[in-house]
């Protein structure tokens, strides 16, 4: 017999994930990114991007960049409260 360990927050696999919600829920498995799912709408990127523009501050910096996809625009304007400049760019 197999003996049975449990753990809180323990890691598992999205593969693991998407089997056990799939045989829970009587659906096919998906493919779903379980890690990046559950990590959402909790305030950890906006926490992170104040606490690069405090210590850029801190540091004696006056600007803070920052790049991103399309998709994401509402967070950094929004939520991070990046505003919107023109730039430019060369691919080299």
């Amino acid at each position: 017999m197999r003996g049975v360990a449990y753990e809180w927050r323990g890691s598992v696999a999205n593969d693991e994930l998407n089997a056990l919600h799939a045989q829970a829920f009587g659906h096919p498995p998906t493919a779903d990114d379980w890690r990046t799912r559950d990590a959402r709408g909790n305030g950890i990127g906006t926490a992170l991007v104040r606490c690069a523009a405090g210590g850029a501050r801190t540091a004696g910096c006056e600007w803070l960049h920052v790049d991103f996809d399309v998709e994401l625009r509402s967070f950094y304007f929004d939520a991070c409260g990046f505003t919107p400049t023109d730039p430019g760019l060369i691919a080299l």
